[in-house]
C-alpha cells in the first residue's frame, strides 16, 4: 500500500500546479467583416437624377392673390399648405423660381415689412463704431484739407478729369442714427451680420484668388486720388457718420434704399462687401444679391460676391427693369469693379445728382449675365 500511495501523490501535485498556471482555452471569435465605407450625401446627390413628381390634383391651382389659374409656369406652390401664387403677384414680387422647397409670407409669419425702432446702444454695437475724440477728428479733418489744397496745386497744368466723391454725412446726429438704424433693422431681419468689407472663410475662396491681373481683357484701375476718397469713406463709416440713406420696406420691391438728403453726381455711395466664393460654387445657389467681383480667363477661377450672411446698405439697392424704357430712366447709381491696389472690388457710385426722397437703382445686368429684370416695376 505504501508504494502505491508514494507514486501517485506526485502526479496528483503536477496536475493541480498545471491547472493553477494555465487559463482555460476559450474558441477564438470569427473574424469580424470589413466595414464598408459609405458615401457622403453630398456625392449621392450629384449623381441622383432629378425627379419632377406630378399630382393630379395640381391642375386646378389658382393663385390665391388674383384667383387666376393662367401662366402655370409662374405659379409657385406653398411646401406648406399647397396653395398657389403667381410670381409677380406675391409681394414682394418674387423674380425667379427659388430653388429648393418654398414657403409663402402667411405660413413663414414673415414680418420683414416692420422696421423696429433700435436704441443708440444697440445701434452702436452692432456697427462696431469707434468713438473718436473731438480733438481727433478736428486733427483729421485738418490733414484732409491740407491734402486736398497740395492736390488742387498739382492738378493745375494737367488734364481735367472727373474725380469720385466723398458722400457728405447728416449734420444732425439723431438723423445719422435713424439711418443707421433702418439698416440695422433689416439686416437683422434677414439674419445678416453687418460688414464693409469683403469676407474669405474656409471652404470658399482664399484672399489670394482675388487678383484684379487674373481679369480677362483687364480690370480698370482707381486712381491713387479716388482711393484716397474711397478710404476717407470707409473711415467715415467707421466712426458712424454713414451715408444719408435710409433702408425702407416697399410691398411690392421688398426692401430698398431711399436718399435722406441731396446726393451729387459721383458720390461714392457704398462698396459691395459679403463672403467671396468662387462662381462655380454658386451655380445653383439662391441668393439674389451676389455680385460679380471677378471674370478671369480661366472661368473655374472667376469669383462673386455673397451677401446672404454678412453686407452692408449695397444689398438692399434695387435694380431697373432694362426691359422698358421707364425702367431705364430711374437709373441713378452704377456699380463699377475696380482694381484697387491689385485687388478687385465693387464699388456704387452716382451717376447724377439724386434728391432727397428718390429711391436708388442700378443697372442688374451691367455685367456679363442676363439676370432676369422683366418682373422688376
Amino acid at each position: 500500500m505504501h508504494p502505491a500511495s508514494t507514486t501517485t501523490a506526485p502526479v496528483r501535485r503536477q496536475i493541480r500546479s498545471r491547472h493553477r498556471t494555465s487559463a482555460p482555452r476559450r474558441p477564438s471569435p470569427p473574424p469580424y467583416p470589413s466595414p464598408k465605407r459609405m458615401k457622403l450625401l453630398t456625392e449621392v446627390m450629384e449623381k441622383a437624377a432629378y425627379a419632377v413628381v406630378e399630382r393630379e390634383d395640381y391642375g386646378d391651382i389658382s393663385c390665391e392673390q388674383c384667383r387666376s389659374g393662367e401662366r402655370s409656369e409662374e405659379l409657385l406652390l406653398c411646401d406648406k399648405c399647397d396653395k398657389g401664387y403667381h410670381m409677380k403677384c406675391l409681394r414682394p414680387i418674387v423674380v425667379r423660381v427659388p430653388i429648393g422647397s418654398w414657403i409663402c409670407n402667411k405660413c413663414s409669419g414673415d414680418g420683414q415689412g416692420r422696421v423696429r425702432r433700435l436704441s443708440q446702444k444697440k445701434i452702436i454695437d452692432f456697427f462696431r463704431i469707434q468713438r473718436c475724440e473731438k480733438d481727433d477728428i478736428k486733427e483729421k479733418c485738418r490733414s484732409l484739407q491740407d491734402s486736398r489744397k497740395r492736390r488742387r496745386r498739382s492738378l493745375v497744368y494737367q488734364k481735367k478729369r472727373r474725380r469720385l466723391l466723398p458722400f457728405i454725412p447728416s449734420e444732425d446726429p439723431a438723423q445719422r442714427l435713424k439711418q443707421m438704424g433702418t439698416l440695422a433693422s433689416a439686416l437683422t431681419a434677414l439674419h445678416m451680420e453687418f460688414s464693409d468689407d469683403l469676407t474669405y472663410l474656409p471652404g470658399m475662396a482664399p484672399q489670394l484668388a482675388n487678383q484684379a491681373k487674373f481679369e480677362q481683357g483687364g480690370m480698370q484701375v482707381l486712381s491713387k486720388e479716388d482711393i484716397e476718397t474711397l478710404e476717407q469713406c470707409r473711415a467715415m463709416c467707421k466712426r458712424g457718420e454713414c451715408p444719408p440713406l435710409l433702408v425702407v420696406f416697399d410691398s411690392c420691391e421688398g426692401y430698398t434704399v431711399e436718399a435722406d438728403d441731396q446726393i451729387k453726381d459721383l458720390t461714392i455711395l457704398a462698396e459691395y462687401s459679403g463672403d467671396v466664393d468662387y462662381i462655380k460654387n454658386r451655380e445653383y445657389d439662391d441668393c439674389d444679391s451676389m455680385m460679380t467681383l471677378l471674370l478671369a480667363r480661366d472661368p473655374s477661377k472667376s469669383l462673386v460676391i455673397c451677401p446672404d450672411k454678412r453686407g452692408n446698405i449695397a444689398r438692399f439697392i434695387n435694380g431697373i427693369n432694362n426691359h422698358t424704357l421707364d425702367g431705364k430712366k430711374k437709373q441713378n447709381c452704377k456699380c463699377v469693379r475696380y482694381d484697387v491696389n491689385g485687388e478687385c472690388r465693387v464699388i456704387l457710385v452716382a451717376t447724377r445728382d439724386v434728391a432727397k426722397g428718390e429711391r436708388l437703382y442700378y443697372d442688374y445686368n451691367g455685367h456679363e449675365h442676363e439676370y432676369p429684370t422683366q418682373h422688376f416695376v
